[in-house]
């Protein structure tokens, strides 16, 4: 686990250490392979794939978190209120989730973003693609909150608590607060694979992030192509997704 943490940190570092601009063309050096100048070769327009393999990284280990903390508040703000206060308002919240869980989330995902303007700036479409995920992922983790707020609610110190007129400020933030600490962690840490993955595939379906500035997912979509298994560093986007994937994997066991 630490191993997987430091990991994750090294390629955060390595990503801010590109060596040009992700849309800097090579006329030169147009699908060139791999050398002294170029690591990893260039693309069909001369841009140096190991620098847009770099941003690539960048976007997706920063954003991710930031769309994974933008559904975590949303799913803490349903599941808290509902497994608190219960009533209609645990009905009505709980129907809208079951809404959500009943559909595919990255079906879902994929038609809302088909239904809104494709001929966006680059700059436009990334914000967009991760807002996207951060709005719509949060019913899963809203469930889960809900059913520990409702166990807590119920436990024995509550109950107490509440017998000795402990306000119900007072319970959340000295009780109930700490003990969904390590839950609102867990859940976090598993919205960040899902969301780089779902960006991935997105940008494979040509939906995600708009050329030029480079993400897993139109990196990934040259491979659609079928290209040579003798251009092996055409394959290094998989290779970089896959470890990563494998890292926030192994965080999990100790954030549960």
């Amino acid at each position: 686990m630490k191993i997987a943490a430091i990991l994750i940190l090294t390629l955060i570092f390595l990503a801010s250490l590109a060596p040009v601009s992700y849309d800097q063309q090579s006329r030169e050096s147009i699908s060139s392979p791999p050398s002294k100048q170029f690591p990893l070769g260039t693309d069909d327009v001369g841009r140096d794939r190991l620098s847009r393999l770099l941003y690539g990284t960048r976007i997706s280990l920063l954003l991710a978190p930031c769309a994974a903390l933008v559904t975590l508040l949303i799913a803490a703000t349903i599941g808290i209120t509902a497994g608190f206060t219960g009533g209609w308002w645990e009905t009505l919240s709980m129907r809208v989730t079951d809404l959500f869980l009943s559909l595919p989330w990255l079906f879902l995902f994929l038609i809302i973003r088909a239904l809104l303007p494709l001929n966006t700036t680059p700059i436009l479409s990334l914000i967009l693609t991760f807002l996207l995920m951060g709005f719509l992922g949060w019913a899963p983790a809203a469930r889960v909150i809900r059913s520990a707020v409702q166990q807590f609610r119920a436990a024995d110190f509550v109950l107490q608590a509440r017998a000795c007129g402990c306000p119900e400020h007072r319970i959340w933030i000295h009780w109930l607060a700490p003990r969904l600490r390590g839950i609102l962690i867990t859940q976090f840490f598993l919205s960040i694979p899902i969301f780089i993955l779902g960006e991935a595939s997105l940008g494979i379906l040509g939906l995600g992030v708009s050329e030029p500035m480079p993400s897993w997912g139109n990196l990934l979509r040259e491979l659609t192509t079928a290209p040579p298994l003798t251009q092996y560093w055409i394959f290094a986007p998989v290779a970089l997704l896959i470890l990563v994937m494998t890292s926030f994997q192994l965080l999990l066991p100790s954030r549960e």
